[in-house]
């Protein structure tokens, strides 16, 4: 009798099941506060994660006041939560951009296992370069920030932001936060490890001083 064939499937929960299937696990794991914003018992936990907090004005619109007031917001601890819950999704993200876009790429230029992993590193970062570059110009220009520079230091230490400012900086903290895990997910060498870290732990902590000092 011939061989059996090895079940090329690796047992679930082991290493390299956890690293095939980390976007879907990851995935579940977002989905649990999704659902939970949906449930009436969970709402409140669940939204701590999800929407943004410490809001210190605004107002939805009413009969009284039609067009409602801008919702401004200051930095606090339950940014953290946010922080989680968006670093889970820089995640997904990420293996969004790595399966349908640069692995297709990559097939067609052949690239060496060197070179291959250059290019999935500079395509991530490029993406999130340029992502960041259009919505920082788009908050310039939304904040009036060109001629009137004096606007970002006006009532230091209390400066609050709109939401999609103090989302801006969410994402940019979960970014770098999510590079950690990723050294795990996408199996990087032990002797590589040491500068990535390092870019990370310091854009984290770059963003979080000018998010949180700010």
């Amino acid at each position: 009798m011939g061989r059996k064939p090895s079940n090329k499937n690796p047992p679930f929960f082991s290493h390299e099941f956890v690293i095939q299937n980390h976007a879907d696990i990851v995935s579940c794991f977002a989905m649990i506060f999704v659902v939970g914003i949906m449930l009436q018992p969970t709402q409140s936990v669940a939204s701590t994660f999800i929407a943004l907090r410490h809001n210190v004005s605004g107002a939805d619109p009413s009969q009284e006041n039609p067009a409602g007031e801008q919702y401004l917001y200051t930095s606090g601890w339950k940014d953290a939560c946010a922080v989680f819950f968006y670093t889970l999704i820089c995640i997904i993200m990420h293996a969004i951009l790595q399966e349908y876009v640069l692995d297709k790429i990559s097939k067609k230029l052949h690239l060496s296992k060197f070179k291959l992993s250059r290019f999935n590193e500079s395509g991530q970062l490029v993406v999130f370069y340029v992502m960041s570059f259009l919505w920082g110009l788009d908050l310039i220009v939304r904040e009036q920030y060109i001629g009137n520079l004096q606007r970002l230091w006006e009532g230091y230490p209390e400066h609050p932001m709109i939401f999609l400012h103090k989302l801006f900086f969410i994402i940019q903290l979960a970014y770098y936060a999510h590079i950690l895990p990723e050294l795990y997910f996408q199996k990087v060498k032990r002797d590589e490890q040491k500068p990535k870290i390092q870019h990370a732990v310091g854009g984290f902590l770059l963003i979080g001083a000018a998010y949180f000092l700010g």
